[in-house]
């Protein structure tokens, strides 16, 4: 087998399989950083696609193969920054407006590319912890985090997910960023100061947890039944008292089991609509257990794409704290699901 540097030289002399090669094993982990960087699976892949094709026409600059990995980062990192330098970060509207009255009528959806999107655990295959890194993979992913991570400045963002997700070296983050390394060291240190305000976690708990878990797949397996059975209470039960409830792009949101429950009572699963056809089926997202909606317009016909569910399980409880409604049925191809379900 080919080292690294003669697959570098061949793809330097315009070789384009190997610089598919050389790339391969790198696109996956670039994805899941710029998705960290940017909280959007589309910015993500444009951005990954973009950094590629700005690595492969600048290829025969790169004067140490060994360091391709890094420089891929630093393309990929960059091509991040430019983009956070023209837009707002990504939120879910539990970050920007105060809960809602069930009540009330709900609030016209904000289009606007102004969410954070689910990331499919797929993404991840072939990830692995860092014992260096202060977070795990499954941790630094979960929405709770991505949330966190938005309101850092996307520098310092930068230097966070290198130095406490993947576990880079000051001197390593100080040559991608160019910047000096007392500079990296503040960055971070005001970076986590903001993480610690804004993402509280049990730390042994994410270090012990896998994503498949027997405990969050009964969990998951309960609330899918609970819906598919049309049983409020139980469905309720499940939730902690004061659990939140999400539904991007809409911008309403609710706190709280009562107002939950009646916002499910009077609207999802009221009896006037309780003769949609409905499929639910379990998946993973951001590490963290899902659940894909489909409805079914009327008898006969195709069941369609609905929204995805990320549910955020408080572990010390084992209920659960948060359901995020990504009401986007695009993204369903992303996690491998249908758009359309057959009777």
């Amino acid at each position: 087998m080919k080292d690294l540097s003669a697959i570098v030289r061949e793809a330097q002399a315009g070789d384009e399989e190997a610089f598919a090669r050389l790339v391969g094993p790198y696109r996956r982990e670039l994805l899941v950083h710029c998705y960290r960087m940017l909280g959007s699976l589309d910015d993500a892949e444009d951005v990954v696609q973009e950094a590629l094709l700005h690595a492969w026409r600048r290829l025969r600059t790169l004067q140490q193969p060994t360091s391709f990995r890094a420089w891929l980062y630093k393309i990929a990192t960059n091509a991040c920054l430019d983009v956070l330098d023209k837009r707002s970060p990504r939120t879910l509207p539990s970050a920007v407006y105060p809960p809602a009255d069930p009540r009330g009528s709900m609030a016209a959806p904000i289009e606007d590319p102004i969410w954070l999107e689910p990331l499919p655990d797929g993404w991840l295959v072939d990830a692995a912890d860092n014992p260096e890194a202060r977070y795990t993979m499954r941790e630094s992913i979960t929405l709770a985090f991505q949330l966190a991570l938005q309101l850092l400045p996307p520098r310092r963002r930068a230097v966070l997910i290198l130095r406490d997700v993947l576990g880079w070296h000051a001197r390593e983050v100080a040559a991608l960023l160019d910047m000096t390394i007392s500079a990296v060291t503040s960055a971070l240190h005001r970076a986590r100061a903001t993480m610690r305000k804004y993402h509280v976690a049990d730390r042994d708990s994410a270090a012990k947890s896998r994503p498949d878990d027997e405990r969050t797949r009964r969990l998951l397996d309960e609330y899918v039944e609970a819906w598919g059975a049309s049983d409020i209470a139980k469905l309720i039960a499940l939730l902690k008292d004061d659990a939140t409830w999400i539904m991007p792009p809409l911008p309403t949101w609710y706190r709280g089991r009562e107002a939950i429950h009646a916002f499910v009572a009077t609207l999802l699963l009221a009896p006037s609509a309780r003769g949609i056809g409905r499929r639910y089926i379990p998946t993973r997202a951001n590490g963290q257990p899902a659940m894909a909606i489909y409805h079914q317009p009327a008898a006969g016909e195709v069941y369609q794409a609905v929204g995805l569910q990320v549910l955020t399980v408080d572990e010390s409880a084992w209920h659960i704290a948060q359901v995020t409604t990504f009401m986007k049925p695009e993204l369903f191809s992303r996690f491998g699901l249908a758009i359309e379900l057959s009777e």
